[in-house]
């Protein structure tokens, strides 16, 4: 018998019920961040606590909501830290170092803000009465090559000294952390493991967000080594629906899930090439060498959200695309 049929299934998903909460998201200037705030604001009162190292509510409704409190600091910081989750009832930790650049560059760092920041926001969760807190983790738990993976199956370790595993290795600690924190201390908690999210008002290195800035002004589009590397792209809506499911099912209590939609897979190449083409751009594709350690396939099982938490990826690539062009094209 399968991990998947011993789960209990839900009844069919409901309206998500979340109105009139406090909510306090880490990392909410961020590109995901941004999008769930968005999502919420209107029915709740959100916190926002970041160090604006990446703005992407720049020019949002959130900058001037009266229901928005936005923060600036580190998480790093525990008073900080506690004042901004004093009086919340659930807490979407993001805050984190990414893009696989900037990681590379900054590997201590990296590690500090997942390790001590996590521990910080969840200590504060339990001193503070928080009900549910969601660990933004990551699909690079996987390592090079992750077909078809599910929750339950073994994650990899990236060598010591290889900058860009500082990242995933530190993320995995803070998901047992986290789920050790459910079972010493009872706190409602969850983890998301997001697969290649793309979409309106991403920020940083993301190839989609690199690829169609370029693509809108002609200029040439440049690939790792020779573009074959496999990734399933996830867009923003479907994992802010995710979030939105984690946040309010029992179900989800104690579990980590990955988040993404493996229907939308291909290689780096032709995604450059779909852009092209979905852009009527007359960018050229080149590659670059990349000698640095690299994801050669990442293709999520996502089996176990569906069963538990009725989660469905309802956007695919060449809607999703089509759409992120368009915003991009007007924000020019």
């Amino acid at each position: 018998m399968t991990a998947a049929s011993t789960m209990s299934v839900p009844s069919p998903a409901l309206p998500v019920p979340l109105s009139g909460r406090r909510i306090l998201i880490t990392g909410g200037a961020g590109f995901i961040g941004t999008s769930l705030a968005l999502r919420l604001y209107q029915d709740n009162e959100i916190v926002i606590f970041d160090n604006f190292s990446r703005n992407a509510l720049e020019g949002t409704p959130l900058e001037t909501a009266k229901n928005v409190r936005i923060i600036q600091g580190d998480v790093r910081d525990m008073e900080a830290v506690q004042s901004a989750v004093a009086g919340c009832e659930l807490v979407v930790h993001m805050a984190s170092i990414a893009g696989v650049d900037t990681v590379m560059q900054n590997p201590v760092p990296t590690m500090e803000v997942s390790l001590f920041g996590t521990a910080n926001v969840l200590r504060a969760c339990v001193d503070k009465g928080v009900r549910r807190f969601v660990d933004f983790s990551t699909s690079e738990v996987f390592g090079r090559y992750a077909y078809n993976v599910g929750e339950g199956d073994v994650t990899t370790l990236g060598a010591v000294g290889e900058a860009r595993w500082t990242y995933a290795v530190s993320k995995l600690a803070t998901e047992h952390l986290t789920y050790n924190y459910h079972k010493q201390y009872g706190l409602e908690t969850v983890a998301v493991r997001p697969f290649n999210i793309y979409g309106p008002r991403q920020v940083g290195q993301g190839a989609i967000h690199h690829f169609i800035r370029r693509a809108l002004k002609h200029e040439p589009i440049t690939v790792h080594n020779d573009g074959s590397q496999i990734r399933s792209w996830c867009y923003i809506d479907d994992i802010v629906e995710g979030m939105l499911l984690v946040l309010t099912r029992s179900e989800a209590v104690g579990h980590t899930f990955n988040i993404g939609n493996p229907r939308s897979t291909l290689t780096i190449y032709n995604l450059a090439r779909e852009i092209v083409r979905l852009s009527s751009s007359s960018s050229r594709v080149e590659f670059v060498p990349w000698p640095f350690a690299d994801v050669e396939l990442r293709i999520p099982n996502i089996e176990k959200a569906r069963s538990l938490l009725h989660y469905e990826p309802t956007v695919d690539l060449e809607e999703g695309l089509l759409r992120t062009i368009y915003w991009y094209r007007q924000a020019k």
